[in-house]
C-alpha cells in the first residue's frame, strides 16, 4: 500500500478527500500539554492491564512447565511493537503502523488459541482503542471491524456481549481521539500566539532602533557636518593668510554649533530614557531665551515620546530660524492638547525691513543648527501628522499637528 500522498497531506493537518480521512496532528499524538496527573493515571492503567494480561495467561493453567517463559516473551514483543507503533504514527506511516497492530493482534490470537481468552480479549481491546485514537478514521474503523469476530468468539455471552464490547471500544477510542485533537489544536494556537508575540516584540525593537537612529541623525549628523564645513573654511583661510577676525568668527560659529549639538544630544538621550520634562515646560524654557509668548490650551496628558520629540524639534528649529532671519521680531508660541492630537503654532512678526529673509520659497530652509524644517516635516508625516510653514502676513508661521 502506498501511503506517501496521504502522509504528505496529513502533515499540514488535512488529507486528500474529506477531513475525516486525515491523520491526527502530530501535537495530538504526543504527550504535549497533557497534565501530569493524567499521565500518571494513563501509565497506572497500562500497568494494571499488563498485569491482567500476564495473570490471565498463568491462571488459565496452559503456560506451565516449559511453556512458562512464553507469556513474558510474548508480552515483551507486544511492548516493543507498541513503542514502534507510537513512533510510526507520529511519522504518519500507515503501512508499518498497521503491521505492528497486526503483530499485537496475532499475539492475542496465540493467547486465545493456547486457552487464555481473557488475555486475548484485553490485548484486542487495546489494539482497537489505539487504532481508533491514532490512525486515520477509516483505518481505525477497519481495524475494529477485523477484531469483532475475535470479540464474538472470546465473549461467553455471544453476540450481545461482543456488540457491547465493540461499542465501548469505539466510544473510548473516538473520545480519546477527540480529546487529543482538541489538545493539539490548543497547542497550535499557543504556538501561533507565541510567534505573534515574538514578531510584535521584534517589530517594536526595530521601530525603537529606527527612532534612535532618527534622533541621532537629527541631533548630530547635520550639526557635525556644519561644524566640519566651518572648520574646513577656517583652515583654508588660515593657510591663505586671511584676517584673524574672520577665522575667529568661523571657529566661534563652529563652537556654538557644537554647544547646541551637545545640548540637543542630552535632550535626545533624556527622551530615549523617558525622563523628559513636559512639553509645555520645555516650550516656556525655550521661549524665555527669545522672549517669546507661550499659550498652552487643553488638558495636560502624557504624550508618546515621538510626538513629544517632534514638538520640541519643530519649536527649536522655528525659533532658530526666527533668530537667524528675523532678529528682534516678536514671536508667539501656541500649543494645544486636542482630543486625539496635539498642535503647535509658532508665528513671528517678520524681519526688519532691511533684512534678507533666507528661509526659501516655501519656508523650509535649513538653519545653522542643521535641523531644517524639511526634516521636521518628514518626521511629522512619519507620525501621521502634518507640518506647514510659510509667510503669514508680515511674518512667518510654522504649524505642526500630530496624533497623540
Amino acid at each position: 500500500m502506498n501511503d506517501k500522498p496521504e502522509r504528505a497531506d496529513s502533515r499540514t493537518g488535512t488529507a486528500q478527500g474529506s477531513s475525516w480521512r486525515a491523520w491526527p496532528s502530530r501535537e495530538a499524538l504526543t504527550r504535549v500539554g497533557v497534565p501530569r496527573g493524567r499521565i500518571v493515571l494513563d501509565y497506572s492503567m497500562i500497568t494494571a492491564l499488563s498485569a491482567v494480561v500476564l495473570a490471565g495467561c498463568y491462571t488459565s493453567g496452559v503456560f506451565g512447565g516449559w511453556y512458562a517463559p512464553l507469556p513474558p516473551l510474548g508480552f515483551g514483543l507486544c511492548v516493543a511493537a507498541a513503542l514502534g507503533y507510537h513512533h510510526t504514527t507520529l511519522d504518519h506511516r500507515l503501512a508499518p503502523s498497521l503491521g505492528l497492530l497486526g503483530l499485537i493482534s496475532l499475539c492475542g490470537l496465540g493467547a486465545y488459541a493456547a486457552g487464555a481468552p481473557t488475555s486475548a480479549t484485553v490485548m484486542w481491546i487495546l489494539v482497537a482503542i489505539t487504532a481508533m485514537e491514532r490512525l486515520p478514521l477509516p483505518f481505525g474503523l477497519a481495524a475494529v471491524a477485523v477484531l469483532v469476530p475475535g470479540f464474538v468468539e472470546a465473549d461467553e455471552t455471544g453476540v450481545l456481549g461482543a456488540g457491547l464490547t465493540t461499542a465501548a471500544v469505539l466510544l473510548a477510542g473516538y473520545s480519546l481521539r477527540l480529546d487529543a485533537q482538541a489538545r493539539g489544536a490548543g497547542f497550535q494556537l499557543l504556538a501561533q500566539e507565541r510567534l505573534a508575540r515574538e514578531a510584535e516584540a521584534e517589530s517594536a525593537a526595530l521601530a525603537e532602533r529606527a527612532r534612535i537612529a532618527r534622533e541621532i541623525h537629527d541631533v548630530l549628523a547635520h550639526s557635525l557636518s556644519a561644524q566640519m564645513v566651518h572648520l574646513e573654511v577656517a583652515r583654508l583661510q588660515i593657510e591663505a593668510g586671511a584676517d584673524r577676525g574672520e577665522v575667529l568668527k568661523l571657529v566661534t560659529s563652529a563652537r556654538s554649533m557644537a554647544r547646541e549639538g551637545l545640548a540637543e544630544t542630552r535632550h535626545a538621550l533624556s527622551a530615549l530614557r523617558g525622563d523628559m520634562v513636559p512639553v509645555e515646560d520645555y516650550l516656556r524654557e525655550l521661549a524665555r531665551e527669545d522672549r517669546a509668548e507661550v499659550d498652552v490650551t487643553g488638558e495636560r496628558r502624557q504624550l508618546p515620546a515621538e510626538a513629544s520629540q517632534a514638538v520640541r524639534r519643530v519649536a527649536q528649529e522655528a525659533l532658530t530660524n526666527v533668530r537667524k532671519h528675523a532678529p528682534g521680531a516678536r514671536t508667539r508660541i501656541r500649543f494645544a492638547y486636542e482630543v486625539d492630537a496635539i498642535s503647535l503654532e509658532i508665528r513671528d512678526s517678520g524681519p526688519p525691513p532691511a533684512a534678507d529673509d533666507g528661509r526659501g520659497a516655501d519656508g523650509l530652509g535649513s538653519s545653522g543648527s542643521g535641523y531644517g524644517l524639511l526634516g521636521m516635516r518628514e518626521r511629522a508625516e512619519l507620525l501621521g501628522g502634518s507640518l506647514d510653514a510659510g509667510p503669514d502676513g508680515a511674518g512667518f508661521a510654522v504649524r505642526l499637528r500630530v496624533p497623540a
